[in-house]
């Protein structure tokens, strides 16, 4: 789908307005297979089948703040994955503030859930699933991981997800989280308890959390940085799996680019992790 012809969204910050000419043009006549996943145009995704298919498959959300971002932004990586044998899929949500928290998480719930169900088409493994997302996406990837209740609600099994790979997410929100202002897709109401709900860190459920492979950028976000180190204590103490990645050098829009560079350590890396991550 041409960007044009979705629903308008926030207007990006010179900054966002950059990465997003940059990622578009690296994506250029990239082609997948596009599907819905729900009635809204944001309820939507795109197949990437690896070349030569190792099974794995990553569901990647993208980022934006909550407020703007489109599945297409994403395409970029396929290239790079799917010719490490890794299926991509780039999938999309409904946004702040005409859709405020759960409505984008659950979307990507539902992603998951079609991919589940569709992905033996694509010459993906449903049992080899994983989940990860840059910024907000990671954000949404990592409270896909932590927590189990929307699995059940779908009829999803348990162990559905076989790790999860966020990039410069965001893990926390509230006191302590090192934001300046509340971000608005978290609406309005009892703010603790929301702000709760949607914090990983504060929801990391053993028994249904994956492995996971946390990326930063150095020059990333500041705030950005000590939540990944507080996500990783918070998983390790809880008995998960972890391994952390930081990209040198890479502020927060180059921790984005480097996942599709086949020159950055990010894409082999995130190809290799996956094929060793196996059913207990």
């Amino acid at each position: 789908m041409k960007l044009e012809l979705y629903p308008p969204q926030e207007p990006l910050s010179p900054l966002g307005q950059a990465y997003q000419a940059r990622i578009m043009a690296l994506g250029e006549g990239v082609q997948g297979h596009e599907a819905a996943y729900g009635d809204d145009p944001y309820q939507s995704l795109a197949v990437f089948p690896a070349i030569d298919p190792s099974g794995d498959v990553l569901v990647f959300l993208h980022g934006g703040g909550w407020t703007s971002g489109y599945k297409e932004w994403m395409y970029f990586m396929a290239p790079a994955l799917t010719a490490a044998g890794v299926t991509l899929v780039s999938a999309g949500y409904r946004l702040a503030p005409g859709h405020v928290f759960p409505a984008g998480f659950e979307d990507a719930a539902d992603a998951v859930a079609w991919v589940y169900r569709h992905i033996e088409a694509h010459g993906g493994d449903p049992q080899r699933i994983f989940v990860g997302g840059h910024s907000a996406g990671g954000h949404y990837a990592a409270l896909l991981a932590v927590s189990s209740a929307w699995r059940q609600a779908r009829a999803l099994p348990s162990d559905v997800l076989r790790g999860c790979l966020p990039v410069s997410g965001v893990y926390r929100f509230g006191e302590g989280s090192g934001l300046n202002v509340r971000p608005r897709f978290l609406g309005i109401g009892d703010e603790a308890q929301v702000d709760a709900a949607a914090s990983p860190m504060q929801r990391i459920e053993r028994a249904a959390c994956p492995p996971f492979l946390i990326t930063h950028g150095t020059r990333d976000f500041p705030h950005l940085i000590t939540q990944a180190q507080q996500m990783q204590a918070a998983l390790l103490a809880a008995g998960v799996p972890v391994q952390a990645h930081v990209l040198e050098g890479a502020d927060h829009f180059d921790a984005s680019v480097a996942c599709g560079d086949p020159s950055s350590e990010w894409p082999a890396l995130a190809a290799a992790w996956m094929h060793r991550i196996r059913k207990p």
